[in-house]
This record gives C-alpha cells, sequence and structure tokens, in this order.
C-alpha cells in the first residue's frame, strides 16, 4: 500500500495507489492524510481494503503533499558522514535540529518559486519520516513503532546575504521550499536503513549517497527528540543529505532548472524553479 493525496491546491483528497499505480479514492473512508488517520490501528484497516472496491481516479491528477496537516517539520544538519567532511565541519556528536515553517510544505511537482532577488538558493534530497505515533521519551529500542512511513523531501534553502546572517528557518521556510511526496510508503513495507537516493538538476547527478551512510540512525534521531520534545502524528522528519559530487557540486539554483530527487522504494519528485 502506498498513500497518495491528489487534487488541486488545498483540495487535496486522500487516495492510495492499486497494483496498477493507479489512484484510488479513499475520501468515502478517511478525511485526510493527518493525525490520527496516519496512526497504527488506522493504517492497518487501510492494508486491508481491496483498491479494486474504492472508486478510480481518472486521468493524471496534481498530487499534493502527502501528508494533509505537519504539526511539525524537523530537520537534521549534518547526518551524512560525507556531507559533514565536504563542509569542513566536525561530524556531529549529537543530533543538529533545525526546524522549518510547515506552510513552506508543497506537492511533490508543484513549481518553486524563486525570492525576488535572489542569488543564492539550494537544494538538498531527504529521507523524510511521518511520524504516526505520538513519541516522547521513547527508547532507541522501540522508536520505530512511532512511525507511520517515509517520503521524499527536497530541502530548498536561500542563503542570501538579506536574511540577515545565518538564518536557517527564514532561509528554509519560504512558500513552497519544501516539495514533499509523491506517496508515503509505509514502514512495514520499507527497510529505511540502506536506500540508495540522489538529486539531478537539469538532468546531471548532483547527489547519490545511500541511507547507511547517516551518523545518526532513524531510531536514534527519534529517541533524542523525543527526549525533549513530543513528536506527534503527522510530523515530518528530515534526516539529512549526502554529499555533493561530480564537476557541478558548487553550482546554485537558477530560474528554470528542473530538480529531481529520488529515493530507491519511494518514488520521485520533480520541480522546477520558477
Amino acid at each position: 500500500m502506498k498513500l497518495v493525496r491528489f487534487g488541486d491546491s488545498g483540495q487535496e483528497k486522500p487516495g492510495l495507489l492499486d497494483g496498477n499505480g493507479r489512484i484510488r479514492d479513499l475520501s468515502g473512508l478517511v478525511g485526510d492524510l493527518s493525525g490520527e488517520v496516519l496512526g497504527p490501528e488506522s493504517l492497518k484497516r487501510l492494508k486491508e481494503i481491496d483498491p479494486g472496491t474504492l472508486p478510480l481516479v481518472e486521468g493524471s491528477p496534481r498530487l499534493g503533499a502527502p501528508v494533509g496537516v505537519v504539526p511539525k517539520f524537523l530537520g537534521i544538519g549534518l547526518n551524512y558522514r560525507d556531507h559533514a567532511e565536504e563542509t569542513g565541519m566536525p561530524i556531529p556528536e549529537v543530533p543538529i535540529v533545525f526546524a522549518k515553517a510547515s506552510s513552506c510544505v508543497s506537492g511533490p511537482n508543484d513549481p518553486v518559486l524563486a525570492p525576488a532577488a535572489f542569488k543564492r538558493m539550494d537544494y538538498e534530497v531527504e529521507l523524510a519520516v511521518v511520524i504516526g505515533r505520538r513519541a516522547k521519551r521513547v527508547a532507541r529500542a522501540g522508536a520505530l513503532a512511532h512511525v507511520a512511513g517515509y517520503t521524499i523531501m527536497n530541502d530548498v534553502s536561500s542563503r542570501d546575504p538579506w536574511l540577515d546572517g545565518d538564518q536557517w528557518l527564514l532561509g528554509k521556510s519560504m512558500p513552497g521550499f519544501c516539495p514533499v511526496g509523491p506517496r508515503i510508503v509505509p514502514a512495514d513495507a520499507l527497510d529505511a536503513s540502506d536506500l540508495a537516493l540522489g538529486f539531478r538538476v537539469n538532468g546531471v547527478a548532483i547527489q547519490d549517497g545511500r541511507t547507511s551512510q547517516m551518523r545518526f540512525s532513524i531510531a536514534e534521531i527519534l529517541a533524542y527528540l523525543g527526549a525533549h520534545i513530543e513528536l506527534r502524528p503527522g510530523d515530518l522528519i528530515a534526516t539529512g543529505t549526502p554529499a555533493r559530487i561530480g564537476p557541478e557540486a558548487e553550482r546554485h539554483l537558477e530560474l528554470g532548472d528542473v530538480m529531481t530527487c529520488w529515493i530507491e522504494g519511494i518514488g520521485e519528485l520533480t520541480n522546477t524553479i520558477g
């Protein structure tokens, strides 16, 4: 089972993909893919549904972000060893936590609008964890039981001087600066510990790595976060990004660039800078 949201922006409906990759409408059974709908009991019921009994969605509708309401959006910096090394920063002893405003979330194929006077826009492919069960002071051994599933995100950032210095929250939270999707793959259907992932701009590979290169595993990240704050269903946790590669590694984004993020077993996002 793979979960999606489809329809015009702000009017998305929940759906699932059948065995032929077609969208089946779930809106007669659940209101949206958020909150308790992402919990273990609800997901178990959805997995028991025969997709053929659900209405088929005709055509190729727009896909929205696969989580309807994102209470919190947290990221982990420098979590890939090669990325820390390329920045000249020491490999962290504990997870480096930052936030993105939930308002920056957009669909997996939506255009990304550049700020009016941008000079430095960057990208990062990341495996995103979708929380399905409240997590507070959880042990590492049981942390993955709080995961509903996994999706892809592109952590777009503006690093322009007019942001008054190194303001991560502002530079990472502009409208549309986080394409997410195209689907949620449930946690019990995907081993996220060693997935290939990468990024291409205009067809040229700029990132290529594996989630096994993470400094902190998903379970370690959730246990660390849960020791300080309560994670809730629908929260997104971005787990870091691998190093850049090739002759285009130092390149910043430009108007018209086509960005593609991909992760093995999940799919890809394709967004154009407009």
